[in-house]
């Protein structure tokens, strides 16, 4: 072979190369569109929004994806019969329901204060979300114990919040409930002042309550931001996580546009077992219907280990 037909020859290949990638039977984008994931990742509402319109179509789109659960932070707040009616769908469609807040306080120190006033606001909630969870079939939800209380040591705040977690359980279990309360640990750069921050504070916490109600939601956007080393901190916390939240980071947008390796680690993380749901709390990186196509491909190049 002479060096033009060489060069030519190496062209051609070069520009087919991507093609033949896209195209190998091994391919992450060679999934088959619409094949179930891997993992349980849950999408929310107004993620696919331009995709579908209304709340039951945007969970019809979800399934036709290959997702299989659902998270909807405000799903405690949401009406009694718009609940019934979207538990019904997602019955019908097979997927599992997420995570909803139960109780989210980000101003003022509800669990570390040790107040009676503070402390009732908690119990409501914890009531409140027992009957919501019941209502929409769900087994989780999230619990931010709010912030810190500068007046007093973080010694006695620490012993407050464990003990109003306590009663939290007692709450659940005297209704019978199989739901769980999962902490969750935010980075201080996006939500300053809070109580809780970090993997190993909320593992010491729930390894103190010492109830199957009270567990750990790992979110690795606020545990990047905070302190990474994201494998090693959940291997250490592995006995109390029920539950995972993603982002990239920067920019809390979906995996593939940060500096999170989520390939890696959704494959150890399913390698030790994990079959729960892992939520989908971040934005889109782009607009539009394209940038909703681009979020599910870079879900199944991240699902592909």
């Amino acid at each position: 072979m002479d060096r033009r037909t060489f060069l030519a020859a190496a062209a051609c290949t070069a520009a087919t190369a991507p093609l033949a990638a896209s195209l190998s039977p091994t391919s992450t984008a060679a999934a088959r569109p619409g094949a179930p994931f891997r993992l349980l990742y849950a999408p929310h509402f107004g993620m696919f929004q331009n995709h579908a319109k209304e709340l039951e179509d945007q969970l019809q789109f979800a399934a036709d994806e290959g997702f299989r659960a659902w998270e909807d932070n405000g799903m405690g707040g949401r009406d009694q019969a718009t609940q019934e009616r979207l538990a019904k769908t997602r019955a019908q469609l097979g997927m599992t329901m997420g995570v909803f807040v139960a109780h989210g306080d980000f101003g003022a120190p509800v669990f570390a204060s040790g107040k009676k006033d503070h402390a009732e606001r908690a119990l409501a909630d914890m009531r409140k979300a027992v009957e919501t969870g019941r209502r929409v079939n769900a087994r989780w939800c999230t619990v931010v114990p709010g912030t810190v209380d500068p007046r007093l040591e973080p010694g006695y705040q620490t012993a407050n919040v464990v003990e109003l977690l306590k009663r939290c359980c007692d709450v659940m279990a005297a209704a019978k409930s199989e739901l769980v309360m999962v902490l969750e640990p935010l980075n201080f750069r996006d939500h300053p002042n809070l109580f809780l921050t970090k993997i190993a504070q909320a593992f010491a916490i729930c390894r103190a309550v010492g109830s199957p109600h009270c567990k750990i939601l790992d979110d690795l956007y606020h545990q990047q931001v905070t302190e990474g080393n994201l494998i090693p901190n959940l291997d250490a916390a592995w006995e109390e996580i029920a539950y995972f939240q993603v982002g990239d980071n920067p920019g809390r947008k979906e995996p593939g546009t940060g500096e999170i390796n989520y390939r890696n680690v959704f494959r150890h993380v399913h390698g030790k077992g994990f079959r729960g749901v892992v939520g989908m709390e971040h934005g889109n990186a782009e607009g539009g219907l394209d940038g909703e196509k681009k979020l599910i491909e870079r879900y199944r190049q991240a699902d592909g280990f």
